[in-house]
């Protein structure tokens, strides 16, 4: 497959070479925290203003949302990319830019594919361009951690019955997620009388008690359909060296692409809580988040996505694709039977570390692979 794009996209993408670096540049340093993306949000509404698109709201899980010839539309595809990192700064974020790179924390997840999907927008106001059917340009909230994939599950309800497909720009050069890892977090408090170490040595130890917990979790032989693991994140509890600790607590999560192995772990888990319970332990769970799997979707039409998605992405890059699942926004279209598939507009690394980093150089690239994809979908690009 070969890429051809119009001479006046092509014009575009040489002109707006400059733009589309400062931008990103630009967006990198503003801090997004998963449920703290108002500074973000602002950033790109105010762009899209800028830029006539006027049509362009911030919806209630303030993902900004740009719709474009979506009235009265009932087959909208959805072009997506999060404006959430995973660090927790909420004062700028440092950044460094040598030896032909950009060092941000996020720069690839998810600044720089953000940054080229705006640049499509740009390109679509500018020219005032209607697509072929419905589409949606969002920049959502979140993606990461604990955000719990609130943006994409608020177009899923607000466009429901309505959306065809869905793609996510979302990661680097090189994979294609069409399939979903589901996931179930939570947050465990153990609670006991506990006392002094002395004094009252025989009280309940809470730190013990999960513990023990935490050890028959771990007994655990995961279900052998697709694949399962699980994980203890972080413990923490007690007082002092001298005292029975009173409470303690974990974060614990469980993932799987199966959603009968999700049903399997999520019983097993409540079959610890209550046996400890019984112990007479008070024991406080409190759900943090639920990614689910991929439901029953139609396997050509996904089979078709993603293919068109390998073919572009190679044609531009030269890379060769790998496919496979993953958690990214796309699981919750397809927990409700809508195609999603996710691809990398960038080239870097050191994702969710404070060391990651973009290459400049691959940033043009990104941006012919969103064209090729986005344009697909209009009579004249």
């Amino acid at each position: 497959m070969s890429i051809v794009l119009s001479e006046r996209m092509e014009k575009f993408l040489s002109d707006n070479r400059q733009h589309h670096y400062d931008m990103t540049v630009e967006l990198a340093q503003i801090p997004a925290p998963s449920n703290k993306e108002e500074k973000r949000a602002a950033w790109v509404k105010s762009y899209l203003d800028n830029l006539g698109g006027t049509d362009s709201y911030i919806d209630k899980a303030l993902n900004v949302v740009l719709p474009l010839n979506c009235e009265n539309c009932d087959e909208i595809v959805v072009f997506m990319a999060h404006m959430d990192v995973v660090f927790p700064d909420m004062t700028p974020l440092p950044l460094e830019v040598h030896d032909g790179r950009i060092y941000c924390p996020g720069i690839c997840d998810d600044t720089a594919n953000l940054t080229t999907l705006l640049l499509c927008a740009k390109y679509i106001l500018e020219n005032n361009l209607k697509p072929d059917t419905g589409i949606l340009i969002v920049s959502n909230t979140g993606e990461e951690g604990l955000g719990n994939l609130k943006g994409s599950r608020q177009i899923m309800e607000d466009y429901k019955g309505r959306i065809k497909e869905f793609i996510s720009f979302d990661g680097t050069f090189g994979y294609i997620v069409n399939d979903a890892v589901g996931s179930h977090r939570y947050s465990v408090e153990v609670k006991t009388e506990g006392g002094h170490s002395y004094g009252n040595f025989g009280n309940r130890n809470a730190i013990a008690y999960l513990a023990s917990m935490i050890n028959a979790l771990y007994t655990i032989k995961v279900p052998p359909m697709g694949k399962t693991t699980y994980n203890v994140g972080t413990i923490e509890g007690g007082t002092s060296v001298n005292t029975i600790a009173q409470n303690a607590k974990m974060l614990y999560e469980y993932r799987s692409d199966n959603m009968e192995s999700l049903a399997m772990m999520e019983k097993f888990f409540g079959d610890i809580c209550t046996a400890w319970r019984s112990m007479g332990v008070d024991i406080n769970v409190e759900i943090l988040g639920k990614r689910p799997c991929k439901g029953e979707v139609d396997e050509a039409a996904l089979n078709s996505l993603t293919q068109t998605a390998k073919e572009i992405s190679e044609a531009v890059t030269g890379i060769k694709c790998s496919v496979g699942a993953s958690s990214t926004d796309c699981n919750t279209p397809l927990s409700m039977g809508v195609p999603a598939v996710c691809l990398g507009l960038c080239r870097g690394a050191g994702s969710h570390t404070r060391g990651e980093w973009l290459d400049i150089a691959s940033l043009p690239y990104g941006a012919r692979i969103a064209a090729a994809f986005i344009g697909r979908y209009f009579s004249q690009f």
